[in-house]
């Protein structure tokens, strides 16, 4: 054991002796902040700022004196109240961009009507539509074996709801402008046609009998080649136009 932890005069001449060096400790921060203050060493830290602010205002200055060569300040106070009026009563523009058109609406189909069809992709859809005028008729009418194509919702509607149906077939009941139809058999899939074949098929109902949507492209046919094989879609599956 140390001895002298039981000197009590060595003990008192060890803390007067800390608190001496923490004094003079304290002494020597309050002198260099003190000489920090006086000669300006604390605000270099606000320098950048405050360079940053001159600038500012000298910009600031520079714009309000090119302004008031062409307008002074009164005259741009007077017609403020105007301006403000005109755009608080002015109704904005309507745009119509295609890619935000909900499918199916009117202005979709007025968008549509808007395009021109190519008359070849059209020929190829006539000569396909044959085979489908067996069942709803060559002028799009309807028979007992199928809905007419002639004013149907469904056919100027949404384009995927007519290719699934070419490449699953249909089955179940349909309501077409009102009238329900719901045939035994369905329709069969013609997915043995190619894209292009498909695509002037749809494209021909869409813009004949009445009819006027836009083309269907082969791109959009292919997209939806793996619906092939799957059972015939119906209805509900589909997109309500």
């Amino acid at each position: 054991m140390d001895p002298t932890r039981d000197n009590l005069l060595i003990r008192f001449k060890a803390f007067i002796d800390g608190l001496g060096i923490f004094t003079l400790f304290a002494v020597l921060l309050l002198v260099v902040f003190g000489a920090a203050a006086a000669f300006g060493w604390l605000k270099k830290g606000a320098e950048p700022e405050e360079a940053a602010a001159k600038i500012r205002q000298n910009v600031k200055t520079g714009v309000v004196a090119e302004q008031a060569k062409f307008l002074s300040k009164d005259a741009i106070d007077s017609v403020t109240p105007n301006v403000a009026k005109l755009l608080t009563h002015s109704n904005p523009i309507a745009v119509e961009i295609p890619t935000q058109v909900v499918p199916g609406s009117e202005t979709a189909k007025k968008l549509a009507s808007e395009v021109p069809i190519d008359p070849a992709q059209m020929e190829i859809g006539k000569a396909q539509f044959l085979v489908c005028g067996a069942c709803h008729g060559q002028n799009g009418e309807g028979t007992p074996a199928g809905p007419p194509l002639a004013g149907s919702e469904w056919v100027t509607g949404p384009i995927s709801n007519l290719i699934l149906i070419q490449l699953r077939g249909l089955k179940g009941p349909i309501e077409v402008a009102g009238k329900v139809y719901d045939f035994p058999a369905g329709m069969q899939p013609m997915a043995y046609q190619t894209d292009e074949q498909i695509a002037g098929a749809l494209t021909y109902i869409r813009n004949s009998f009445g009819n006027k949507a836009s083309a269907v492209k082969p791109e959009e046919v292919k997209a939806l080649r793996s619906e092939v094989g799957q059972p015939q879609v119906t209805a509900q599956e589909l997109i309500k136009p």
